[in-house]
């Protein structure tokens, strides 16, 4: 008889903490398995390289201290974390409260609020914090990523003209007025290699996919650079010569009223790592079928960062746009990621004295890249079509974002979320003035497992009750994951969905994306009025999305017979 009590529910909750790297040795890791993981490991190096430089660079640091990171927190990260595939390292999201913070506090500051932030990240993991940072609304994250990709790119202007600025204004509008104020001193020379890296970048990634377009879009730029000796800015010439190894750890000055200045820096770096590891989790999910642990990929956050700022690093999450290179490349197991990490040490120690020649003009083109990447343009059109108030959340946290602080717009982006939430619960309730029994409830189940049984073969049913919004998508997720047979007909019962939000509509769109590849056919059955209107608006149902609607159960149930007949 299996135990019960105190002690094996202890035992449950630390297996939640197990990296993915123990589970994937248990399984039996063979040759093939580490073939596959270098292969990958080293083409995410080679898009990392220049990525990770870049990205130091924007923040308003050296770009040694982006490898720094890339190195430290990308191995501790894949070697302690709760997802076989996630890359971790330096990305665009930090960007702003990064170069913010080193301009009030200096890199020491930025150093304390890491290790602040990576202790936030573990406490996170500890309590079993990551079920609820993925409840972040949608257009909150939409919101505030695509703020961070406009400033990210205004931020490079500078670079990409060539312009001669001492001291460039942190600020989103002041940072514009100086443009203008120096046009004059652009350099044509500067402008032509961002265009010509640019262009490289752009046309590899439309006909050569596979080829790391940053990196070679950057060889490229320095070698012209050299060989026609143009008058442009260097990484050398900028930031002098890069180390070629890592520095020792160093603990930075630690006070109670450094701690308290710092503090709101440091939730922001801990709540950015949070959602944008467990963002790029999910994605690697996605891609593969697997699932991560969350609460074990948080603890796994914190070390890393604390890791990254001992050894003169930035803060660090999971990369997205690299974990997904990691899982196209082949990667089967977590040894991939610390495989990169290995190999971008491997180039810092090798190639340091040439990258003093790469152009800064050069890294200004990816950062272009990086920042459209980050923009989500789709994603943002589509949630422009989304109900007014969640237009509103992200509209606000775009701009506040911008135009005031990131910090800022988080906050005020939450609680407007929350605002309109309740306002939408309350909107939900029917008040009957008739004292009439309601009618019969024909999209209730009967309770025993007869009707289950007289269902056809090959046809799932699921009843979703109440409101599909933002902190109610997560169940639908796992809808798929609890049935174990893939079926031919899906029934989804809607009868009692009276509200959908676009994060609902976004759980429903990935649900259904799902079914769609396994080859299962959609019925949706019930739609209450809300949520037939948003789900024809978002483009999720229409006649050529390949949903069929029913308008009550037994109407779908006849439907899917026919198809299984057919």
């Amino acid at each position: 008889m299996a135990q019960s009590g105190p002690g094996h529910a202890a035992g449950r909750h630390w297996n939640l903490y197990i990296p993915k790297l123990v589970t994937s040795l248990r399984e039996g890791y063979r040759w093939d398995d580490f073939r596959h993981d270098a292969i990958a490991g080293l083409t995410v190096a080679i898009v990392a390289l220049p990525l990770a430089m870049a990205l130091a660079i924007a923040s308003g640091t050296t770009p040694e201290r982006g490898l720094y990171t890339a190195i430290v927190a990308g191995f501790l990260i894949s070697a302690l974390g709760g997802s076989r595939f996630q890359i971790g390292g330096p990305t665009g999201a930090f960007v702003v409260v990064v170069f913010t913070v080193i301009e009030r506090h200096g890199y020491d500051g930025l150093v304390l609020a890491t290790l602040m932030a990576g202790a936030m990240l573990l406490l996170f993991g500890l309590f079993r914090l990551g079920t609820y940072i993925k409840y972040v609304p949608q257009p909150v994250v939409t919101g505030f990523t695509a703020g961070i990709a406009v400033i990210i790119f205004s931020s490079q202007v500078k670079d990409l003209l060539g312009l001669r600025i001492d001291q460039l204004p942190a600020d989103f509008l002041h940072q514009w007025q100086t443009y203008l104020s120096h046009l004059g001193s652009a350099n044509p020379a500067a402008i032509g290699m961002a265009a010509g890296t640019l262009g490289i970048i752009l046309a590899l990634r439309r006909w050569r996919p596979k080829l790391p377009a940053f990196l070679i879009g950057v060889l490229v730029g320095t070698l012209v650079v050299v060989a026609l000796g143009l008058p442009v800015e260097t990484i050398g010439s900028r930031f002098g010569e890069i180390p070629a190894t890592l520095p020792s750890p160093t603990l930075p000055e630690i006070s109670l009223e450094r701690v308290r200045l710092l503090l709101p820096d440091a939730f922001t770096i801990a709540l950015l790592a949070g959602i944008e590891s467990l963002l790029s989790a999910m994605v690697a999910d996605g891609m593969t079928g697997r699932r991560h642990r969350s609460n074990c990929e948080l603890v796994a956050q914190g070390v890393a960062n604390l890791g990254s700022a001992l050894f003169g690093g930035i803060p660090a999450t999971g990369a997205i746009a690299r974990t997904a290179t990691n899982v196209r490349a082949g990667a089967r197991t977590p040894v991939a990621g610390m495989l990169h990490a290995v190999f971008l040490l491997a180039f810092m120690l090798l190639l340091a004295p040439l990258m003093e020649y790469v152009p800064l003009a050069c890294l200004a083109a990816v950062l272009v890249v990086v920042a459209w990447n980050m923009s989500e343009a789709h994603r943002f059109r589509h949630l422009l079509r989304a109900p007014r108030g969640d237009r509103a959340v992200l509209l606000l946290t775009f701009g506040l974002t911008v135009l005031v602080d990131l910090t800022v717009a988080i906050q005020l982006g939450i609680v407007l979320a929350a605002l309109l939430f309740m306002v939408r619960m309350a909107d939900a309730v029917e008040i009957r003035s008739d004292l009439a029994e309601p009618e019969q409830d024909e999209e209730t189940l009967p309770a025993d497992d007869n009707a289950r049984e007289e269902l056809p073969a090959s046809v799932e049913v699921f009843q979703i009750r109440g409101p599909l919004f933002f902190g109610a998508t997560a169940r639908l997720t796992d809808v798929l994951d609890r049935i174990g047979v893939v079926p031919a007909v899906f029934i989804l019962r809607l009868r009692h969905v009276p509200m959908i939000d676009s994060s609902g509509v976004e759980a429903l769109s990935i649900f259904l994306e799902r079914c769609r590849r396994q080859g299962t056919i959609v019925i949706l059955s019930g739609l209450q009025r809300q949520p037939a209107k948003i789900l024809s608006r978002m483009g999720v149902t229409g006649e050529r999305s390949g949903i069929v609607l029913a308008e009550d159960y037994p109407a779908a149930l006849s439907r899917a017979r026919a198809l299984i007949d057919s």
